[in-house]
């Protein structure tokens, strides 16, 4: 069995599921299912790949969260179009400017309005599969800190996880339409400088296990409670760096 583990990209075990869905998924990218096409059965692809119904499942459960393939009822699962559909809002964030420190305080601002519900959110309604992905993000920040490598898109990939365990696509679609802009040190410092930043990132791993630890634990409010303190905390952080930034323009 040992030998069968497969790594990911940053040297952490898979599970089947992820093993599975990251198969599905690059089928589906070369086009051996193209949109529209239905998937196999549940029992075929049992067979096919030597796993549980419950390994498919939750395969099947992280490709629909990244909408990939739609369940038909009684129909089964196909393939959607590989082109996302426009979102139905409109919101100009034209006027920020990503490369002051005072416009992202402003973005955490917002954030912070709209992903505090979604912590609470993800610990009501996240799936089993949705929770592990979580929980293999935070691991994947962990990670690239340890490895001295860039964080930013670990960490976007963090939130995005929280944002699809609440089941509800427009956090998905808020955090999308702001970009990876959306992790403060990357629109101010670039990732050549997140490993200068070991001690900062340490700290936003710590307040991310707090959020993670609550979302598993199905604690709304607890979840809630350890996203403000996180994105309050980085504006906390960002006010003194502007200030900083003051000071020294005098």
């Amino acid at each position: 069995m040992n030998e069968e583990l497969k790594l990911d990209t940053i040297g952490f075990p898979k599970t089947r599921a992820t093993q599975l869905s990251d198969t599905l998924r690059q089928a589906i990218a070369d086009g051996q299912f193209p949109p529209g096409s239905r998937l196999p059965s549940e029992a075929q692809l049992t067979q096919t790949h030597g796993v549980s119904r419950t390994v498919v499942r939750e395969a099947i459960a992280a490709l629909r969260s990244d909408r990939l393939v739609e369940a038909r009822q009684g129909a089964g699962v196909f393939v959607l179009q590989a082109t996302p559909s426009p979102p139905p809002f409109n919101l100009s964030l034209g006027h920020i400017d990503l490369a002051r420190v005072s416009s992202m305080i402003e973005l955490l601002e917002l954030r912070t309005a709209v992903e505090v519900e979604s912590a609470g959110l993800a610990a009501l309604r996240r799936s089993p599969a949705q929770e592990e992905v979580i929980i293999d993000r935070h691991y994947a920040v962990r990670a690239s800190l340890d490895a001295n490598q860039p964080t930013s898109e670990a960490d976007f990939a963090l939130h995005l996880a929280i944002a699809d365990a609440t089941n509800n696509p427009r956090f998905r679609e808020f955090l999308t339409m702001i970009g990876r802009n959306v992790i403060p040190r990357a629109a101010l410092r670039g990732d050549h400088d997140d490993a200068d930043q070991s001690a900062y990132i340490n700290l936003l791993v710590e307040e991310h296990q707090a959020i993670v630890d609550a979302i598993s634990d199905g604690d709304e409010e607890g979840a809630r409670e350890a996203m403000r303190k996180h994105l309050r905390g980085s504006q906390l952080r960002y006010r003194n760096l502007l200030r900083a930034i003051r000071e020294d323009n005098r």
